[in-house]
């Protein structure tokens, strides 16, 4: 698997970091997200086929400061548009 920065935030004191996960060959064409905060990540692989809409899913991740916490609620929300 592949992680490509696709952007960071500054939240408190700390810069969250964002991620692009691409599968590697066993599962070409899936892409998920990843967050890591002073030590503590958390990810979602294997969201989607569609590049452009995980990366649109990782920009509002970006754009919101969400935490490795939050990110499965937000996930979640985004799976049912």
């Amino acid at each position: 698997m592949r992680r490509l920065l696709v952007g960071e935030a500054q939240c408190r004191a700390s810069k969250a970091r964002y991620y692009l996960l691409e599968e590697d060959a066993e599962n070409p064409g899936a892409y998920g997200v990843q967050i890591e905060l002073d030590g503590e990540e958390a990810s979602v692989p294997d969201l989607s086929s569609s590049r452009q809409r995980v990366l649109e899913l990782a920009d509002t991740l970006v754009r919101g400061v969400v935490t490795p916490v939050g990110l499965r609620d937000v996930v979640d929300d985004w799976l049912l548009e």
